[in-house]
């Protein structure tokens, strides 16, 4: 969840990002962060679980962090190759470790 959290939170309202990041980064329990927002415990479970819904749901339509894991195994591939066969290849190597950067 925090994974795409990291990829869709912009998409989020404020009170779900909040929810969400009190929840699964900070670790708080429904009941503290009921207090911190003057709501039912009931309240906040319900709106990080819809949020939840909502963060698979944009995974599902746009498949962001999957790509994202998908290209990170690639490119750890293509370095491991080229380290191996292709030692030599150190401007090549920079291309891809270039790549890596902006991918993280």
């Amino acid at each position: 969840m925090n994974a795409l959290f990291e990829f869709y939170s912009t998409l989020l309202t404020e009170k779900q990002m909040n929810y969400i990041e009190l929840y699964y980064a900070d670790d708080y329990s429904l009941a503290e962060i009921a207090d911190e927002y003057d709501v039912s415990r009931q309240a906040v479970y319900d709106n990080i679980k819809r949020t939840e819904k909502i963060l698979e749901n944009y995974e599902r339509k746009l498949h962001l962090y999957s790509n994202y894991v998908v290209r990170k195994e690639i490119i750890e591939k293509i370095k491991g190759k080229l380290m191996k066969e292709y030692p030599e290849e150190t401007e090549i190597f920079e291309w891809v470790q270039t790549i890596q950067e902006i991918e993280e």
